[in-house]
C-alpha cells in the first residue's frame, strides 16, 4: 500500500452544538456526524466537501470501484467510528448509534 492508495479525511472534532432549542444534544450530534462534510481523498482522488459517512459506506460496499481494497475501506470506517464516536459520546450519545449507520 502506498500513500496514494490511502483513504484520508480530517477528524470531525468537537460537535458545534450551540445549545438553544435542541433539547437533546446527543441526537443533534448524531445528525451532525451522519451528515458531516469534509474533503476526503480516496486512492489519490479528492472528493471535495463530501458527506463523509455516506462516502465511506459506498467505498465499503465496492472498494475496487474507488481504487482501494477492502482492508483500506475497513480501516477508514474504523477510524471514522473512533473519531466521530468520541465526539458523539462527549455529547451524551453512544458510538453504537454510528455503527448502525453503516
Amino acid at each position: 500500500m502506498t500513500t496514494a492508495d490511502a483513504i484520508s479525511f480530517p477528524s470531525p472534532g468537537i460537535v458545534p452544538y450551540t445549545g438553544g432549542c435542541v433539547t437533546e444534544p446527543a441526537f443533534f450530534a448524531l445528525d451532525y456526524l451522519v451528515n458531516w462534510r469534509a474533503d476526503v481523498t480516496v486512492g489519490g482522488q479528492l472528493h471535495a466537501d463530501t458527506a463523509v459517512l455516506p462516502l465511506l459506506k459506498a467505498i465499503a460496499a465496492d472498494p475496487a470501484s474507488y481504487g482501494v481494497n477492502a482492508e483500506l475501506a475497513q480501516t477508514a470506517r474504523d477510524r471514522f467510528l473512533d473519531q466521530a464516536g468520541q465526539a458523539l459520546v462527549q455529547e451524551g450519545g453512544q458510538r453504537a448509534w454510528l455503527e448502525r449507520e453503516f
